[in-house]
């Protein structure tokens, strides 16, 4: 209720400045104007001051004293080039228009250039005069669209971790709309899941939301428009998006990563802690299984292919940490049977006859065959006993 009758005292005044400026450009009539026209060009001076009141109203405190001192710089500069032309002997009306040029001419680069070094003004070092200026500004975060469909800031801000002001750009809100609005089914539902996100953040009673009209006709790109966006309110952005943070990062923006912070949230895992995961399909490697976690980690299990589909009980035995997240290595081991170790574990592997065995073996049989022969044909009769050999 105090920032609607706020809106409105300053909608008040500025109407009655435009009222002002249109009574006394038509009282004094400048430049010889008809009644009408110097009316005109009165309300127009005053819309011209207002929208730059406006423009002001963004601006940041460091960026207004350097406009300031650049300003007064350049019109200095101005006038001692005034002063050398005033020696010269060049016609008094093409001299004064060359003063005018050089006044403003000096007055707008002075007032540009100060305000785009103004950030390298250190407000601190005057004894915290401006000490609450620089605050308000750090608490300001820009959404990206891609953590706004992701949908976990919205618990995020719910639990009170993001404070602050939290800015949410016309630009993101179009791309949204965008996407709300595709001929694609699962576009169009992460596009309105999306709207969704917003319309609950909005509703939460700590978090101030604000929807920012800033534009970057000259940027494309929405990543850019982000950073640009960061820049002006000297926000961090918000956002999931791995490039986005790579490219904000290189051009000194903050960035509040909430993959980075779902990471960090995991639970620590150490070597030789037992756990029970689902086998879910089959791994790279020759008799491995992959399961995964709750949230989202890998478990890569030896000696599990044969497991897919099942609940087992692993023994973790590393854990390897990338960019990417984390991923935990484990092995299972089969339960042993009641009748107790099979030879193979024992020590005893049972060895294939060689080809030298099978010979042996073979020349014992004929041998013995051989020698039974002779047996039965010498109680037969007197008949000549013959070697095998």
């Amino acid at each position: 209720m105090l920032e609607r009758w706020g809106w409105l005292g300053l909608t008040l005044v500025r109407t009655v400045f435009l009222i002002i400026t249109t009574v006394v450009s038509y009282h004094f009539r400048p430049f010889r104007l008809p009644g009408l026209y110097a009316a005109l060009f009165g309300f127009l001076f005053g819309l011209a001051i207002v929208l730059f009141e406006l423009r002001l109203r963004r601006t940041s405190l460091k960026r207004l004293i350097g406009a300031a001192i650049g300003s007064i710089l350049g019109i200095l500069g101005a006038w001692l080039m005034a002063l050398v032309l005033a020696q010269t002997n060049i016609e008094v009306s093409t001299r004064s228009f060359l003063q005018v040029v050089l006044l403003l001419l000096m007055t707008y680069v002075g007032l540009i250039v100060g305000a785009n070094k103004g950030d390298l003004l250190n407000l601190g070092a005057l004894g915290g005069l401006f000490g609450t200026e620089r605050f308000p500004q750090r608490n300001f975060k820009v959404l990206d669209t891609s953590v706004i469909i992701d949908g976990r800031i919205a618990d995020i801000c719910a639990a009170g971790f993001l404070d602050g002001i939290v800015l949410i750009s016309q630009f993101v809100l179009r791309e949204l709309q965008l996407v709300a609005d595709s001929a694609d089914t699962l576009k169009r539902n992460r596009g309105r899941r999306g709207l969704d996100i917003l319309q609950r953040i909005q509703k939460i009673p700590s978090l101030q939301v604000e929807i920012v009209e800033d534009d970057f006709p000259q940027v494309r790109d929405v990543d850019m428009k982000l950073i640009e966006l960061a820049k002006r309110y000297d926000a961090k952005i918000v956002t999931n998006d791995f490039n986005l943070n790579k490219l904000a990062q290189l051009q000194g923006v903050g960035v509040l990563n909430i993959n980075e912070l779902a990471n960090a949230l995991k639970p620590i895992v150490l070597p030789g802690e037992a756990m029970r995961v689902f086998i879910l399909k089959e791994g790279k490697e020759p008799n491995q299984g992959v399961a995964y976690l709750d949230d989202g980690t890998m478990v890569v299990v030896d000696n599990a292919r044969r497991m897919i589909s099942k609940t087992i009980d692993i023994s973790v035995t590393s854990v390897l940490q990338t960019t990417a997240g984390k991923m935990i290595f484990g092995r299972y081991e089969e339960p042993r049977t009641a009748s107790g170790p099979s030879r193979s574990e024992a020590g005893e592997a049972p060895h294939a006859p060689t080809p030298r065995a099978n010979h042996d073996r073979a020349e014992n049989n004929r041998a013995s065959g051989a020698a039974q022969n002779n047996q039965a044909a010498a109680q037969t009769g007197p008949y000549e006993v013959v070697s095998d050999e």
